[in-house]
């Protein structure tokens, strides 16, 4: 019996060369913790691959898959893993655009007046920057509205198929939401939107020259019923109207 031999096995201490204890990671715990374990990193693994691969079938070209599943791919995606860039065709955006109203208010007495321009998407902007989780609201539900409105109308503001009037109730009620935060010293009667779209400027090491002033588009002004309006406002002008 050698050293070990004589006082290891007089205090119970394991033999070095026996292998107790000597494994690590997993290795090293109980059956059942490691059963535990490898489960759990099979639903990670499992998770990741159907991930990535809806993200990859979302960025790619147009294909059989994304036509016959291209529904559950933008259920998966749509809105926390959304991509601006396409895979193949990098395409980021080059301009800038802003959102602005202004609305014809009716004070108490009668009287009329038509408000300043109100930057919506200014307001976005200044509630994301420095907020550590800025909400999906806050960075794409007026920026996306507006392009459902434009995407669905012609340049000289028709609707070009179905959803041409459904997307002027949603940016109509999105404005109205907004509108209904400030005090405008009485009721909204119509509201006017235009769209001011800002190249952006080329880097400083860049040649190229950019013009980088704002060019207008101006929609035509809308009359404020009740159905664009939150809820609170909704029933104290139906009460009013009756």
């Amino acid at each position: 019996m050698d050293a070990y031999d004589d006082v290891g096995a007089r205090e119970g201490r394991p033999d070095p060369g026996s292998g107790a204890h000597s494994g690590a990671g997993i290795a090293a715990l109980s059956f059942p913790y490691q059963v535990v374990a490898a489960v759990g990193l099979a639903i990670v693994a499992v998770f990741a691959c159907i991930h990535l691969a809806m993200v990859f079938l979302h960025v790619a070209p147009s294909n059989t898959l994304t036509k016959q599943h291209g529904e559950a791919v933008d259920d998966w995606v749509y809105p926390e893993f959304e991509q601006n860039w396409k895979l193949f065709a990098p395409n980021p955006l080059q301009q800038n655009i802003a959102v602005q109203v202004r609305a014809e208010v009716a004070s108490a007495d009668g009287a009329r007046r038509t408000t300043h321009w109100i930057d919506l998407t200014a307001q976005d902007i200044r509630a994301i920057r420095g907020s550590v989780l800025p909400s999906h609201a806050q960075q794409n539900e007026l920026r996306r509205a507006w392009d459902f409105y434009l995407n669905s109308h012609t340049d000289d503001h028709r609707p070009n198929g179905l959803r041409g009037r459904l997307s002027e109730n949603y940016v109509r009620r999105i404005v109205m939401l907004r509108l209904d935060e400030q005090r405008l010293g009485g009721t909204v009667e119509r509201i006017q939107l235009r769209s001011a779209v800002r190249a952006v400027q080329a880097p400083p090491w860049s040649t190229e020259k950019t013009d980088t002033q704002p060019v207008h588009r101006e929609l035509p002004w809308w009359k404020v019923t009740a159905a664009d309006l939150p809820g609170a406002a909704r029933d104290d002008r139906t009460e009013a109207g009756r």
